[in-house]
């Protein structure tokens, strides 16, 4: 009984841990610099954010079904090519190529479903393959040549609706529809029953094959519009464009709450993490850190996101432990 109120200190810590880590880094850059709390900062990390966290958004869905897609960088580089030389080719407009640029992530996301689902490849291996394949198609097309957008799809990704600026809103909105699907749904309760016991959910009659094709393509729609979302801002692509942002997009989920060992997570989690991530480039930058050591805070932000995702999950399975009631000796 001595143990109890700490074991409940440690429970609350580890389930409030990501909170506490923002609000901790929030505090840390504002001492350091006022202008980092500055409205005007937060408001542009949080749209530097934005195309991390849509993509990330995606990357809960197959993560709640244990499973991981390493492809999304290169989806992000090759569904808005896709859309610029339609867009450059064939004068579609802005919007046209949004569509495209999702639609085309959808595909390259039934690619994976299909290698995963169909043909039982685990997705590690499927996605680190398709990593490479959609990448290096991207290069054929181009040439290795570097794609340049017209003026008017970085007049869209500069804009802003009463104040607020496109890639915000449009990340908003799609936090709020992957909130709706995975907790007002049917199809949501059973990508958290097939990621918690794929067993159980098939016993209950869910096709936990047709659930998981399904997270791919919804992960690799968003890869899609978040590559677009942010090739609006900055209107070039090169070679280089979403390179290792599957990094960036995973530790966004996993440092926001969703579990690398499925059934854990939400789609505001991405957004928390997401913003986090930013947060601590952005407060890197304010507080002059060296260059060149901030890939080691962005390794050592990894790392503590699968830290925490441990911790959470021995958490887990020790309560689940002591609701296990020991079977009685037949009498």
């Amino acid at each position: 009984m001595a143990n109890r109120p700490f074991e409940q200190a440690i429970t609350l810590l580890t389930r409030h841990a990501t909170l506490l880590i923002f609000v901790g880094i929030l505090v840390y850059f504002g001492v350091q610099s006022l202008g980092f709390l500055s409205p005007e900062n937060l408001s542009n990390v949080v749209k530097q954010a934005s195309f991390i966290g849509i993509v990330a958004v995606g990357m809960v869905f197959v993560l709640l079904t244990a499973g991981i897609d390493l492809s999304v960088g290169s989806v992000m580089y090759l569904a808005p090519l896709i859309a610029g030389i339609l867009i450059r080719d064939y004068g579609i407009g802005v919007y046209v190529g949004l569509a495209v640029a999702i639609f085309a992530g959808a595909l390259m996301g039934a690619i994976n479903a299909f290698l995963v689902v169909v043909l039982r490849i685990i997705p590690f291996i499927v996605t680190l393959s398709t990593l490479f394949f959609f990448r290096g198609f991207g290069t054929f097309l181009t040439g290795s040549r570097a794609l340049d957008f017209p003026d008017e799809v970085r007049e869209f990704g500069l804009s802003n609706v009463f104040g607020i600026p496109i890639p915000i809103i449009i990340f908003a909105l799609v936090a709020i529809a992957g909130h709706i699907v995975l907790s007002r749904t049917t199809f949501g309760r059973q990508v958290y029953a097939t990621g918690n016991d794929p067993e159980a959910a098939r016993k209950a009659g869910i096709n936990t094959a047709f659930v998981r094709a399904r997270v791919y393509v919804i992960c690799s729609a968003c890869a899609g519009l978040g590559g677009y979302i942010l090739i609006a801002q900055i209107g070039r692509l090169d070679t280089a464009f979403g390179e290792g942002r599957e990094f960036d997009v995973i530790a966004a989920a996993v440092l926001g709450g969703a579990s690398l060992f499925g059934g854990m997570g939400t789609a505001f989690s991405a957004v928390i993490g997401a913003t986090m991530i930013q947060l601590v480039k952005t407060g890197l930058v304010y507080t002059g850190v060296n260059l060149y050591l901030q890939p080691m805070m962005q390794g050592g932000i990894i790392l503590l996101a699968v830290f925490l995702d441990s911790i959470r999950e021995i958490r887990i399975e020790e309560i689940k432990r002591r609701f296990i009631r020991p079977l009685k000796p037949p009498s």
